[in-house]
């Protein structure tokens, strides 16, 4: 599920995660009926399908380490 900024990854994840769901890796989770859901910036892909391969691979390996997407994380990796 495509995001277009914190506000509303944050509001997503937190109404799958906070009602009965659970966490995992690279902005995915589960509902609580077991359902899996990638909650992903616009940011995180457009930079990693961007034309920039450097910045391209810092934000694929920044978003490596999340649970929830970063978006400030993200945006950092991205300028380098």
């Amino acid at each position: 599920m495509a995001t277009e900024d914190q506000a509303e990854t944050d509001r997503l994840w937190n109404a799958i995660v906070g009602n009965g769901g659970r966490e995992s890796a690279c902005g995915w989770c589960k509902d609580k009926w077991g359902v899996s859901w990638q909650i992903t910036p616009r940011v995180l892909t457009d930079t990693v399908n961007g034309p920039d391969r450097a910045a391209a691979k810092r934000a694929f390996e920044a978003m490596l380490e999340m649970t929830k997407i970063d978006v400030a994380r993200i945006e950092a990796a991205r300028r380098g």
